[in-house]
């Protein structure tokens, strides 16, 4: 293409930064930093996936978010999703349980059940998973900060079970510094939130290896406002500070590191989304090799969700938004991913319907089967544009991640509120961005329709089965053995006031079926309560 060509086309920026040309050649990719890098699928690092066959020896997990209502209305939706081919499940929590409260809680008045599963005792985790063979279907629990109860519940059901935690399988989010700065569940000061992290890091490292205790978050402060590359840096800064307290807790970094996951946000440019996978997991790999010495290929390698993303979706013309995901899917299977979910159309509205949550697992299915996904590995690798891309988004992740560690670091910068400032401009800056229509969205700024008929289905919120949660926690709370809770909670009390690890404490107490709120109020008359920085 001739100089005056480009002069001729629209210039081309990516929401990290980066400008796009119109053409990319060899130059493009000597000049950017080369192939060298790139290396084989299953091989440090690891920028053309973790494993060396990809999807031609298994396919992606598909792991749609789910959770309403009371334990048996959620258990019948998990049902349905495994009846419809859903390999995995992805637990959604209500905002009462995710903040440590019961369902009888004063301050859950309201809220009980209505954007996730209410979660009051051991009791209503056995009816959640009754009848689901969890050696088939592995969970991830997207529990944050309440993830000492929860977790310690989804432990003793399965022990209950009969099952060997030594071979439990799953996941939980319990990433508190993204809460943070992305969602606002937070429970305690941000110093002891992330001690309970580092307690079940290091209760699982010893007693249930092959479960994933962190999920580490970046797709919450992406929705938050962050762009794609402070999405990729802070997620990758956060996982750091984990394993920098494992380490100090005694731990080998070959012991633990492969036990984190990433949890990732997709929407907007494709090619965006792409390049930051592949230089993100190019970073994780180098950054365990070279800073913490890891030498387990596993422990180097970025296990993950990637998910379409909410914040792309738009309450207008709803139904395009089942095109955005599709495209959302396509981003997440060309990176790389282990496991998908996707948003489906109606979530700019309310929790998803039977149909929507069908169409979305429908999606990721067709992708898997009909469109070709799964026949190569990494079919984009070589791209000149796509190598180029991948080199200089890995700069722009690394430019973040010095910026952040030059400001002390990332528990430090989290305390402070910087990270919520930085990711609260981001966001403004793309709402001006979408309201001026610089930003296309169709059928939003875009493509408008006037009189528009809107085919979604609203979820309402039923007061009825709100009041038939706290029955069940009242009845639970008559048969229990109260001595046998009180000692149990005074003993949970007792560890963390000698800053001892607090899971066997919180597993004897659900057991007892002490209550989340019962063990978190312990935790929280230990450690206080947390109050957020606000910077403008």
């Amino acid at each position: 293409m001739s100089e005056a060509g480009k002069d001729d086309v629209a210039p081309v920026a990516w929401e990290s930064g980066l400008e796009i040309k119109p053409l990319y050649t060899p130059r493009e990719v000597e000049e950017s930093g080369g192939t060298a890098a790139v290396g084989l699928p299953g091989e440090y690092p690891f920028t053309r996936g973790i494993h060396p066959l990809m999807y031609r020896k298994r396919p992606w997990t598909m792991r749609q978010y789910s959770g309403f209502g009371t334990a048996q209305e959620t258990r019948e939706r998990f049902l349905y999703l495994i009846k419809t081919g859903n390999t995995g499940l992805n637990v959604a929590f209500d905002l009462p349980t995710q903040c440590g409260r019961d369902s009888d809680d004063p301050l859950a008045e309201g809220e009980v059940g209505r954007v996730g599963m209410a979660v009051d005792t051991l009791a209503d985790m056995e009816e959640a998973f009754s009848g689901i063979d969890l050696n088939r279907i592995s969970v991830s629990l997207t529990i944050n900060g309440a993830a000492v109860p929860i977790m310690a519940m989804y432990f003793a059901m399965a022990r209950k079970r009969g099952l060997d935690l030594a071979t439990l399988r799953g996941t939980a989010q319990n990433d508190i510094l993204k809460e943070f700065v992305g969602r606002g569940t937070w429970i305690f000061p941000v110093d002891p939130s992330v001690k309970l992290v580092g307690d079940t890091i290091e209760f699982c490292t010893k007693h249930v290896p092959k479960y994933f205790p962190v999920s580490v978050c970046g797709y919450h402060i992406r929705e938050s406002g962050a762009t794609p590359a402070q999405e990729m840096a802070y997620g990758l800064l956060i996982a750091c500070a984990y394993l920098d307290h494992a380490l100090a807790r005694g731990l080998s970094i070959d012991d633990f590191a492969s036990g984190l996951s990433f949890n990732f946000d997709i929407f907007g440019n494709l090619w965006e989304q792409v390049a930051k996978f592949r230089a993100g997991r190019r970073l994780w790999a180098r950054i365990l090799k070279e800073r913490y010495g890891a030498r387990d290929p596993r422990s180097q390698q970025m296990r993950m969700i990637a998910g379409g993303g909410g914040g792309g979706l738009t309450i207008q013309q709803p139904e395009n938004n089942i095109m955005r995901s599709t495209c959302y899917a396509l981003a997440s299977a060309l990176s790389g991913t282990q496991t998908m979910a996707l948003c489906s159309y109606d979530e700019a509205y309310t929790i998803p319907s039977e149909r929507a949550a069908h169409i979305s697992l429908r999606t990721m299915q067709i992708l898997m089967l009909e469109i070709g996904l799964c026949d190569t590995v990494d079919p984009l690798a070589g791209s000149y544009f796509v190598e180029t891309t991948t080199n200089e988004m890995e700069r722009l992740i690394s430019a973040v991640m010095d910026e952040v560690e030059g400001q002390g670091g990332i528990v430090a910068s989290i305390s402070s509120g910087s990270i919520q400032a930085a990711v609260s401009r981001e966001a403004y800056e793309r709402e001006k961005r979408i309201r001026s229509g610089q930003e296309r969205k169709v059928g939003q700024n875009c493509f408008v329709e006037e009189e528009e008929e809107r085919s979604v289905e609203l979820h309402p919120y039923r007061e009825e089965e709100a009041k038939k949660q706290v029955e069940r926690l009242a009845n639970v709370r008559r048969v229990r053995g109260e001595h046998a809770v009180r000692r149990a909670l005074a003993e949970l009390e007792r560890a963390a006031r000698a800053g001892e690890n607090v899971m066997p404490a919180a597993m004897d107490a659900v057991l007892a079926y002490a209550t989340v709120g019962e063990v978190c109020g312990v935790l929280r008359d230990v450690y206080g309560g947390y109050a957020e920085p606000i910077r403008f």
